[in-house]
């Protein structure tokens, strides 16, 4: 977002929008389409080797619904 080199905002839009993605997953489908720089951004960064690698790994904790990305059913759009 600010820059070539990979941010700490880069990572924070990445997870921002894999949170989305889990709590409100059809809202977010719907919206997607207006956020093409955000997701292109999101992409980039899971594209990044090292972030990359550890996406794969077992070190990567699976959102859940004891942290603040829930899934939010009752919430999402129709």
């Amino acid at each position: 977002m600010v820059g070539r080199a990979l941010s700490y905002v880069d990572l924070s839009m990445f997870q921002l929008i894999e949170g989305l993605r889990y709590a409100f997953p059809k809202t977010t489908r719907k919206l997607e389409p207006r956020w093409p720089r955000l997701i292109a951004l999101h992409d980039r960064v899971a594209d990044v080797p090292r972030v990359a690698v550890y996406l794969a790994s077992k070190r990567r904790i699976p959102f859940n619904e004891n942290g603040i990305f829930r899934h939010y059913p009752e919430l999402e759009s129709r």
